[in-house]
């Protein structure tokens, strides 16, 4: 399926190079839905809901700030280095170093934010170790330069790297009873073990990290077009993180844990559309500089996409969510089932808003992905705040789809400048594109 879609898309001599490199994109993602769910599912039925629910409570509140790390860069540096790969150095050096600023911001917001939670002093520490991995991810700016190279292999192989070296500390801390803490610190492990096998493959390709150069000119240029991607990653992070910390501080550390083994089981296949979309970006950006409408089609194309894996996943997961749930996780997850249901169709529109984030960028349109995240966040927290207490974890979920149909989607009808982007969803939604193969078999 994804080898006709790409088929599609690219002459017969571009397809080989971006299939090659959404191929082991695709094994490496497969690999780590796998083993994570083995090795996930073990930890979780191993912690119990309370324990996994602190766990999750300390990602999900860290991941409340860490976006700010990221400042916003990873399109905007692809995009530089597809368009101009001579100015390499300046700008993977130039964009490290604004991300270990960034990093460093994080940790001191996180240290400020925390005095004042009701969390006790362990759950706070767990979210400060969580975080301090920012520093690390300082220098994954090597995946900006190997995703404008379309070399996926690469970060593929420090990917599994990674996922070997934590699964096996991870089974090992379950064989020896090992406490909650320990986890926390695997967690840091997967980040240093990435980072140090994407500086590898680096050096391996004859690149040399000395050569990096900070400039402020770039910095301020990066920076300029980057900083409505900053704030909307906070936002994005918001409403994708803030309901597990509602959760928390309404219900209980128990239900956190319910709903995060549903959401594992929900967001495991997210990696397909953020796979396919970084790997194709470079294509869709040579397009539009070439012909419009060759880019308008494969944009068209792109959406379509989305939506069949999409609706695809989400069906059976409708009707197969509960015994799922209580296949992998055990009685003591049982509310995670309904939550599943309905969570599942969240990601449609997520994987459409990965998609038209992307065109966002390429459009040089971040101000708008900032407005569309802030109104998604606004929602998801308001309707948490009301559906939370009303019908529980279930109404966190509700919260978490519309939200994301809000700003995914709808949003894209009330601007003039995206206006044309809901066209091509509505589209992609009502399947025009297969009804019209069949009117044409039909004639």
């Amino acid at each position: 399926m994804i080898q006709q879609y790409l088929k599609s898309i690219f002459s017969n001599q571009g397809f080989s190079k971006y299939f090659s490199n959404t191929a082991w994109l695709f094994s490496e993602k497969i690999l780590r839905i796998f083993v994570g769910l083995f090795v996930g599912v073990w930890v979780a039925r191993y912690l119990g809901p309370d324990q996994f629910g602190i766990f999750n409570y300390a990602i999900s509140f860290a991941g409340l700030f860490t976006t700010i790390a990221t400042l916003g860069l990873d399109g905007i540096v692809i995009r530089e280095l597809v368009r101009d790969d001579r100015k390499r150095d300046v700008l993977l050096g130039t964009s490290f170093y604004l991300k270990l600023i960034g990093a460093l911001l994080t940790l001191i917001l996180i240290a400020v934010s925390i005095q004042f939670t009701n969390n006790e002093e362990i759950t706070n520490i767990y979210i400060f170790i969580i975080a301090s991995s920012t520093i690390f991810q300082s220098f994954n700016v090597v995946d900006f330069y190997f995703q404008s190279k379309v070399l996926s292999k690469y970060v593929v192989y420090a990917n599994i790297a990674s996922l070997t070296i934590s699964s096996i500390l991870k089974i090992g801390l379950i064989l020896v009873e090992a406490p909650l803490y320990a986890f926390v610190m695997v967690f840091v492990a997967d980040v240093v073990v990435i980072t140090v096998g994407l500086l590898y493959y680096y050096v391996k390709q004859n690149l040399k990290i000395s050569n990096w150069k900070f400039e402020r000119s770039v910095a301020q240029r990066l920076l300029k077009d980057s900083w409505p991607l900053i704030l909307s990653g906070i936002v994005i992070s918001i409403y994708m993180k803030i309901d597990q910390v509602m959760i928390k501080e309404m219900i209980g550390d128990g239900a956190v844990g319910n709903y995060a083994a549903a959401v594992r089981i929900s967001e495991a296949w997210y990696f397909v559309p953020m796979v396919i979309c970084a790997s194709l970006f470079p294509a869709i950006i040579n397009a539009k500089d070439r012909d419009e409408l060759v880019y308008t089609k494969r944009l068209q194309q792109l959406y379509d996409f989305m939506v069949w894996i999409s609706v695809v996943i989400a069906i059976p997961m409708t009707f197969l969510s509960v015994w799922i749930i209580d296949l992998l996780f055990g009685k003591e997850y049982a509310d995670a089932g309904n939550v599943l249901m309905i969570h599942i169709w969240t990601g449609l529109f997520v994987a459409l808003g990965i998609a038209s984030g992307k065109w966002l960028v390429n459009e040089n349109l971040q101000k708008i992905a900032l407005y569309r995240t802030s109104v998604g966040a606004i929602f998801n927290i308001a309707l948490n705040y009301i559906l939370i207490q009303k019908f529980q974890i279930i109404g966190a979920a509700i919260s978490t789809l519309v939200a994301q149909i809000i700003a995914a989607y709808m949003f894209d009808l009330f601007h003039n400048k995206t206006r044309v982007t809901f066209v091509m969803k509505t589209k992609s939604l009502l399947f025009v594109s297969l009804f019209k193969k069949i009117l044409q078999y039909g004639r």
